[in-house]
């Protein structure tokens, strides 16, 4: 395991997407994106996705330096086409198109298209949150089959993310955001590159087998090669039987189908749809009961006796907030086999040794 500072990671990382095309404004947007992913905890959407991107942007899935395009616009409502650009300039354009038109309205609703990945949804969720705004967010990730439907053992959906976000006054804002799968595809990705291991029963073989082992979802590789869902016979488990199987459905239809980005199937070009919903509680809530009322309800949750070797019940968003007051101070840390796959990256783009001698200084 190593451990690399904050800073040095952002700088780091962002030397390897100007190294790949991106712009200076870009290549730290995404790698600011990236460690946020792993300053809370969520190192499966974190810089472990630095090799995966750049072999997508050799391959031509997602355009450094894209620009988003409005292709519908009503004063309440966007369609947003990504143009394949890297999700953390896309996404980010579309969010503020829906804050914009909520500030207006109230009320918004925006339909993200052909994204590269958007990564951790929660960015988008706490960005609508800092401007007073609670969101709703339904994506899916065309091209990318990777979960067996209940009852199933083939793959059949993305692992289409579900998300909430819900502002606090002087407070961070609570935000639930969850793969409806048992674990989401970055998850099995940190596993194979000597991270941490996958629950029990999180992938199944497609002799109906339960696995955690993530070579039933890639098949066989090396430990600094590429990962590949195609090659492997089984798939990851949709959480909570026919529920997660069905919001996971769900989230096709809408962030999927209803954005124009299409539900996930194979042999296609990868992109990521969300279909977001903007709600301002000023407009609904007139006599300012809503945010009294979380407090209360919060505590309430807190204070429920735990069972036995749960140190206490949490509210969605606990977790990361501890984990980033950690990482904040001590840095990030990072598999060996996750950081020389992404030191090899950056020296297959250029990266100078000196740049990648003083990431871990």
């Amino acid at each position: 395991m190593v451990t690399i500072k904050v800073n040095n990671l952002i700088d780091f990382v962002a030397d390897v997407f100007s190294h790949a095309e991106s712009s200076p404004e870009e290549a730290r947007r995404i790698a600011t994106y990236l460690t946020t992913a792993n300053l809370t905890g969520h190192d499966s959407h974190g810089v472990i996705r630095v090799p995966v991107y750049v072999r997508w942007k050799k391959t031509g899935n997602v355009v450094p330096n894209q620009t988003a395009e409005i292709v519908v616009d009503t004063p309440s409502l966007a369609v947003v086409d990504g143009r394949f650009g890297y999700g953390q300039t896309v996404a980010p354009f579309a969010v503020k198109t829906g804050i914009e038109k909520c500030r207006k309205a109230g009320l918004a609703a925006v339909a993200l298209r052909n994204a590269g990945h958007i990564g951790r949804i929660g960015d988008w969720a706490e960005m609508a949150a800092a401007e007073g705004l609670v969101s709703v967010h339904f994506v899916n990730a065309a091209g990318s089959l990777l979960v067996a439907p209940f009852g199933g053992v083939e793959k059949r959906l993305s692992t289409a993310p579900y998300c909430v976000g819900i502002p606090r006054a002087g407070q961070d804002p609570i935000v639930l955001d969850f793969a409806t799968s048992i674990v989401a595809e970055g998850k099995v990705l940190v596993a194979s590159r000597g991270g941490k291991k996958l629950p029990n029963g999180a992938l199944i073989d497609a002799d109906g087998t339960l696995s955690e082992e993530p070579s039933v979802l890639y098949g066989p590789y090396t430990p600094d090669g590429p990962r590949d869902h195609t090659r492997g016979t089984g798939a990851i488990r949709a959480f909570g039987e026919h529920k997660g199987s069905g919001l996971a459905f769900i989230c096709e239809l809408l962030g999927g189908a209803l954005t124009g980005t299409g539900a996930t199937s194979g042999g296609r070009r990868f992109a990521n749809g969300m279909l977001s919903f903007y709600i301002d509680p000023k407009v609904v809530d007139t006599s300012n009961y809503f945010d009294g009322e979380i407090t209360r309800y919060a505590d309430f949750i807190r204070a429920t006796k735990p069972v036995a070797g749960v140190d206490q019940v949490l509210i969605p968003g606990d977790p990361e907030r501890k984990t980033r007051t950690e990482r904040t101070a001590n840095g990030v840390p990072l598999p060996d086999d996750t950081w020389a796959a992404i030191v090899n990256t950056a020296r297959e783009v250029g990266v100078s040794e000196v740049s990648i001698q003083r990431a871990t200084s």
